[in-house]
């Protein structure tokens, strides 16, 4: 792991030490994944213990289902964090036969990363959560582009996309988030929605913040970690579909700066720890490299991920 632009983990000590070592070391931090601006700010986690109970973790919240935006502005954290309920959406309406709908019958998950406020609720944002191994912070607000082009929206904008091009292919859809205009929910919050969805395939959609010399996509990839013991394998083989997939239908190149050939495993992140269906974290370029954020900031190259990632499920799913 590289220390200045990788996502450091936190002690296993405990919250109370694990959370100055996490916001120190996030402030120096850029990366995608859990950097970006974390507040100065907020109350102190709670009482160090060895593991959250069940009362402690976030409780759940009503939510509208996926494909519909409040005619609010943004919302309150509550509001942001999704119900135990799965926010999925049916296959889009019109599509006939099999060969029309390679995804007839399958749930597909989608995480977009981050959320559009995240920056209006450091208390929130900085508490502490239980990733399966560690302690890391609820969340973070993202990267961003040298213009000020976020993260948060990139990943809603490619979400999107790909869940029409999914829906279209006759899928459901479990979402993580409704709209760009909230904060949260936790990453633990958010591998629990599309586990309690059944997804038959999950993809976590990131943009990098690694250093501004370094070019492309990186994919991320399970650790067998308990929870997701059942999974490496399969999350191995969805890892090496996305890989083709980006390699053929973008202009994307593989990292030049993380993993080996544009894969790279990880064991201290929640979305994969915790996760119970094939996934795997793609970081889709790196928003700090001016070449990449010219792609990475176009709605054309961001459709093209999107036919990328819908290509690289159907493949998957296919095997």
């Amino acid at each position: 792991m590289t220390d200045c632009w990788r996502c450091s983990r936190a002690s296993h000590a405990g919250p109370a030490l694990a959370a100055a070592a996490v916001t120190a070391c996030l402030v120096a931090s850029g990366c995608g994944i859990s950097a970006g601006r974390p507040a100065a700010a907020g109350p102190k986690p709670a009482a160090p213990g060895a593991r959250p109970s069940a009362s402690a973790q976030p409780s759940a919240a009503a939510q509208s289902p996926a494909g519909t935006q409040s005619s609010a502005g943004a919302q309150s954290p509550a509001t942001a964090r999704p119900s135990r309920s799965a926010n999925a959406t049916g296959p889009a309406a019109g599509a006939k036969g099999s060969a029309a709908m390679p995804l007839a019958g399958k749930i597909i998950g989608i995480d977009p990363g981050h959320n559009g406020r995240n920056n209006t609720d450091p208390s929130y944002l900085n508490h502490l959560i239980w990733n399966g191994r560690e302690w890391e912070t609820c969340d973070t607000t993202g990267t961003e582009t040298d213009s000020g082009y976020t993260e948060p929206l990139f990943t809603w904008r490619v979400a999107r996309f790909l869940r029409a091009d999914l829906r279209r292919d006759g899928a459901r859809v479990v979402m993580t988030r409704n709209n760009n205009r909230g904060v949260g929910p936790c990453v633990n919050r958010r591998a629990r929605i599309i586990n309690r969805g059944h997804a038959n395939v999950a993809v976590d959609i990131h943009g990098d913040g690694g250093p501004a010399s370094g070019r492309g996509f990186a994919i991320l990839e399970p650790v067998a970690d308990g929870p997701n013991d059942n999974v490496i394998s399969s999350s191995g083989r969805l890892g090496l579909d996305v890989r083709r997939a980006f390699l053929h239908r973008t202009s994307m190149p593989e990292s030049t700066y993380d993993g080996v050939h544009g894969i790279a495993h990880r064991d201290d992140l929640a979305g994969l720890n915790l996760t119970r269906v094939p996934k795997v974290l793609i970081e889709c370029g790196n928003m700090r490299n001016a070449t990449d954020a010219r792609l990475l900031t176009s709605a054309s190259f961001q459709r093209r991920i999107a036919r990328a990632l819908s290509a690289a499920i159907i493949r998957f799913l296919g095997h």
